[in-house]
């Protein structure tokens, strides 16, 4: 019998994975089995409990610490992380394990599969994003991980250039183009209703921290919600920040803000197919989430991306970069509402790949494993 183990940790991350675990669940039988292991955010009721919005069969539920208040914060959860999953892959003996992006709980889970032999199948290797700490955690995921499964052309030079082999790189685009082609199935008067909206116009909203600039977040979500404030035409639809370190300062404060303003609303957590259906018909999309560089363009919406989180990344011409004080992020935003540029995003479209990466990752992952043979002392690739 082999085993393949997908990990998920966060709300984002489980909506990325969603397509590669239902290609993979099509392919178990006799001979292969595969395994759903929620941990992180998802078990948290700070954070929503975002494990009821998981549809699928869960195999493993492995409850760690998420709070980040501080440095020393992130760090202990590592450890926890770090032995919990130590042990459960020593018990397990994967012949593979699922992980996705950049996360410092990632990190974590990657150290301890590469501590047990246990083969990384890394998604979303090799972008770039210069203001978070996400940048050297993707990179030494990589550095740990056997195959690749990047979003893009320049990202897979980059694994390449960290000295990973092509024949282990594999650039099937993005898994989130496949939700926007199969999961984005609401109307926009069905989508409001399901937050208790009527028929309006809105934008959608997330705004995590920008982990390498350290110091306060208030004064960043002051200049934010100001911007909005000076916006009442619109609704703003706000999901909250992530579980990085001042996440849950900048949730403190947009629960709030929410109190006090009437034009924007606060969720903890939108689920994927609601979150994708509201960006569908957004007036744009405002923040410093990666799904506004990646989701947003391919449904021809307007992003205003603030600040330097996401620097780096291959952006479409629709995505509007600004500061992040409140007169650069109003001036933004009024770009995005204008013909002109609404023109530019109708004819802009997705850079991460045509809709069908669950399947083909789902595809290479098996052959690999049921051929055998991985051999984790890897060469270092030299270009």
């Amino acid at each position: 019998m082999h085993k393949i183990a997908v990990v998920t940790a966060t709300r984002a991350e489980y909506g990325l994975l969603s397509p590669v675990i239902k290609a993979l669940r099509a392919r178990e039988n006799d001979e292969l089995k595969i395994e759903l292991i929620v941990t992180g955010t998802h078990l948290s009721d700070s954070y929503g409990r975002t494990i009821c919005q998981i549809d699928d069969r869960i195999d493993h539920e492995i409850p760690v610490p998420v709070k980040s208040d501080s440095e020393a914060d992130i760090s202990a959860n590592q450890a926890d992380v770090l032995v919990k999953f130590t042990d459960l892959f020593l018990r397990e003996r994967y012949d593979a394990v699922v992980l996705l992006g950049d996360r410092y709980e990632t990190l974590a889970i990657a150290i301890a599969a590469g501590n047990t032999r246990t083969p990384i199948f890394h998604l979303c290797g090799g972008d770039t994003t210069e203001g978070a700490l996400d940048e050297w955690i993707r990179h030494s995921i990589t550095k740990i991980s056997y195959l690749h499964f990047v979003t893009n052309e320049e990202s897979q030079k980059r694994v390449i250039q960290l000295g990973e082999d092509p024949a282990r790189v594999f650039n099937f685009g993005s898994t989130s183009i496949d939700n926007i082609l199969t999961v984005a199935d609401m109307g926009k008067e069905e989508a409001l209703a399901s937050i208790g909206l009527g028929g309006c116009r809105y934008a959608l909203c997330t705004y995590h921290p920008v982990t390498m600039e350290g110091g306060s977040v208030d004064g960043q979500i002051a200049e934010f919600l100001e911007a909005i404030k000076g916006m009442d035409d619109l609704e703003f639809i706000v999901t909250k920040s992530n579980a990085d370190q001042g996440g849950a300062r900048i949730n403190e404060l947009l629960d709030k803000a929410g109190e006090e303003i009437g034009n924007l609303h606060v969720f903890t957590s939108l689920g994927v197919r609601r979150y994708l259906s509201l960006m569908k018909y957004a007036e744009f999309v405002l923040g410093n989430s990666s799904s506004g560089i990646i989701e947003t363009p391919a449904f021809h919406v307007p992003t205003v991306n603030i600040g330097d989180r996401q620097r780096g990344r291959l952006q479409a011409a629709s995505i509007i970069n600004c500061g992040a004080d409140s007169a650069s992020i109003t001036a933004a935003m009024e770009k995005a509402r204008s013909d002109a540029f609404r023109a530019v995003c109708r004819e802009t479209g997705s850079l991460y790949g045509s809709g069908n990466a669950g399947e083909r990752i789902a595809q290479k992952a098996v052959e690999v494993v049921m051929a055998g043979g991985i051999d984790l002392k890897k060469k270092f690739y030299d270009l």
